[in-house]
């Protein structure tokens, strides 16, 4: 038997998230548009169906006090729970939960059967209703149903047809093993979630034991990270635990496998429970048993009042997991039993409750809260719809009659435009302005490339609309070499100041399109200087932010951590993650496949585009001409490479026979001769008959990332 792939070659490049960019995996043909299959629903009927499902107890699985309303809530927020800031990945988007490995995620256990409950409402809206919108809007659907008012809803997210194979979800090999955090007991890279397979932080506590007040420290980092501030973490943290149980009937022993692992004959089902019945009042889910309150049902300020109004002791429940039990006799046996009704059941609290009650910070919201109920309604709110939205991006992205008219800041709002757009002659007229000046092609197109490059397709974040660059945080980041840029904006506010005042119409351009029509000029004089006739599209349209509307803490997570296009890194960028593989991670984030990032690559070294014009990886006598020759060098044996530093992350190219230095490079850059598949790819364009092709290429994708934020275009 051979070896798994992965043993015998360890070190290849993985391209696996941008061969997902390439080709569409799903069944819908090209012209099928969610956004107008979606407009043509009846809101109301689809809610009025939902909420039809949440209060029809099925035998399969019963519902906790006849209302699968809390379940539902639970499998919602888990959905929409995996985002976290550092990448923009996870979220509902792509209704990703239904796949390996959230699907399987111990945090994740029994929302198997939350889906299959959903399954009549999917199957009767069919594709007019996809599965990432169905699963969040019934969770607010459920809300509603228990007598909560929400903010609002947007639909718009399209289904993936498989799992995101660009989510590093962390080093781990085991379920709720923790190898994510350094010495301080601070998360790494991009992760926010404390263990695998949990979405924030282990409900015991951390390690599994009870200690609230460490409890916080780790709440208050993944909530971080996950875009929510105290008010916002405490606030979806009690409104949340305001319905329903968690469940711990026995031991978890007595779980089968995860749906991933399960028998065929369970059908995609897992987490089998051979405790008694197997479900109602014997489900082991959590390992913890046990309502928050005494209407778990209902939406009210118990949850608030029973964690600050008595003392919490923690114990063993009956899953043998560690829980809080009241000390109090007033609230034993006051909530209502989730399946007898001659029954009755105690509330109890996580660890991670009373981390709440005891982080000083946290408590004085929860006290605020309690003193003013309304406030607590209005900061949940706000707060949820947040979270199911948070990895949408721009507002007008947003489908149905229940999208807020309020523009929020998390949401990276731009002016409306409010003036005629050039046409054909004063874009000529302004390319012409542009070239006129001092500004080189190189700095017209690292320019328009900090700008545009922004953009996470993970999140809907980014782009060049806006204009941002010129804005903190972005116009002080490193990697846009602040002085240089300041000139190369003075410039440009020189000419859009003569242009707009000069108009004796309503035309107008923005800066964020004068940046962009300046890298769009810059390539088609280095085209035609190489002796192409090219013409980069433009699409004007976009508007210029203003600082107020730009929240600056939240954009330093679009700041790159390295960008191998501009071959800008630095030796703690690449601790963990070497510079090829950091290359083809933004490169999935500008949703490129192989192609497309080999040809931009390649353009971006022959116009001389790097991090401080370091000429590293620039393999030309005639940069800032759009040629073939970065591909040539790459693969010609006349050169060998030699690394100049101990990482290898450096390397001089030599002629073989004189011994002569003839450029510099890095690994990013090698990577195109060393990589089978990249090479593959390089040959094309290095060939006799392939620089035509080689610039056509280049221009398209040149173009699609001036695009990526443009959904006005879509």
């Amino acid at each position: 038997m051979s070896q798994p792939e992965q043993d015998w070659k360890p070190n290849e490049l993985d391209l696996d998230p941008l061969d997902q960019n390439a080709r569409d995996f799903g069944p819908y043909d090209e012209d099928f548009d969610y956004a107008s299959a979606f407009e043509t629903l009846d809101f109301e009927e689809v809610k009025s169906d939902i909420e039809a499902v949440l209060t029809t107890s099925q035998d399969w699985w019963p519902a906790d006090y006849g209302h699968y309303g809390p379940l539902i809530i639970r499998m919602a927020w888990h959905s929409a729970g995996t985002y976290r800031t550092g990448d923009g990945r996870g979220g509902a988007s792509g209704g990703t939960q239904r796949f390996d490995p959230l699907s399987s995620w111990p945090d994740n256990a029994n929302l198997d059967k939350a889906r299959r409950l959903l399954w009549p409402v999917k199957q009767k809206y069919g594709r007019k209703l996809s599965w990432a919108d169905l699963l969040v809007l019934s969770g607010n659907v459920a809300m509603e149903s228990m007598g909560f008012e929400t903010f609002g809803f947007g639909g718009g997210r399209e289904d993936e047809f498989k799992p995101d194979e660009g989510v590093d979800w962390g080093p781990e090999e085991e379920m709720m093993e923790d190898k994510r955090h350094d010495e301080e007991g601070n998360l790494i890279g991009d992760l926010a979630a404390d263990h695998m397979g949990l979405i924030y932080v282990n409900p015991e506590g951390p390690g599994g034991e009870p200690d609230p007040l460490e409890s916080a420290k780790y709440i208050r980092q993944s909530f971080d990270r996950m875009a929510m501030n105290d008010e916002e973490t405490v606030a979806l943290c009690a409104g949340g635990h305001t319905f329903g149980k968690v469940h711990g009937a026995s031991s978890d022993s007595n779980l089968g496998p995860e749906p991933e692992s399960a028998p065929i004959e369970q059908q995609g089902l897992g987490w089998e429970n051979e405790y008694g019945d197997g479900k109602g009042a014997d489900t082991i889910t959590s390992g913890i048993e046990g309502p928050w309150t005494q209407s778990p049902t209902s939406w009210d300020l118990e949850y608030v009042d029973n964690l600050l109004n008595y003392e919490w002791e923690p114990h063993k429940g009956p899953g043998g997991a560690w829980q809080w039990r009241p000390k109090d006799e007033e609230l034993q046996g006051s909530a209502a039993h989730a399946h007898d009704p001659s029954d009755s059941a105690t509330p109890m609290m996580l660890t991670t409750d009373v981390a709440l009650k005891r982080d000083p910070e946290y408590r004085a919201v929860l006290e605020r809260f309690q003193e003013n109920p309304m406030a607590f309604g209005i900061a949940f709110s706000r707060a949820w719809y947040k979270l199911i939205h948070r990895d949408m991006g721009p507002k007008d992205r947003l489908l149905g009659p229940e999208v807020p008219d309020e523009d929020m800041l998390w949401q990276d709002p731009t002016p409306a435009v409010d003036h005629e757009l050039v046409g054909d002659d004063e874009i000529t007229e302004l390319k012409t302005k542009i070239l006129d000046t001092a500004l080189s092609i190189s700095q017209l197109v690292k320019t328009a490339w900090a700008s545009a490059s922004t953009y996470r397709d993970s999140d809907k974040r980014g782009g060049a609309n806006g204009a941002r660059i010129r804005l903190e945080p972005q116009r002080s980041w490193e990697v846009n070499e602040p002085a240089e840029l300041e000139a190369v904006l003075e410039t440009f506010e020189q000419i859009q100041d003569e242009f707009n005042s000069s108009r004796s119409d309503d035309v107008r351009i923005s800066l964020a399109d004068l940046i962009v029509l300046g890298g769009n000029a810059a390539i088609e004089q280095a085209a035609q200087e190489a002796g192409y006739d090219v013409e980069v599209p433009f699409e004007p349209g976009r508007t210029d932010a203003r600082q107020e509307q730009t929240d600056v803490e939240a954009f330093q997570a679009l700041k790159p951590d390295a960008d191998g296009f501009r071959n800008y890194y630095t030796e703690d960028d690449v601790m963990n993650r070497s510079p090829e593989a950091l290359l083809v991670d933004k490169a999935d984030l500008l949703t490129l496949s192989a192609t497309e990032m080999t040809a931009l690559v390649g353009g971006m070294r022959a116009l001389d585009v790097t991090y401080q014009d370091s000429k590293r990886g620039v393999f030309t006598d005639e940069p800032e001409r759009l040629t073939n020759d970065f591909f040539e060098v790459v693969l010609d044996m006349r050169y060998e490479w030699e690394p100049t530093d101990e990482k290898e992350l450096h390397f001089e190219i030599r002629d073989r026979e004189t011994g002569d230095t003839v450029f510099t490079g890095s690994r990013v850059d090698l990577v195109f001769g060393s990589n089978a598949r990249l090479r593959a790819i390089a040959e094309v364009y290095a060939a006799e008959d392939g620089e035509t092709q080689f610039v056509q290429d280049f221009v398209d994708t040149w173009s699609k990332i001036m695009k990526l934020d443009r959904f006005d275009l879509a």
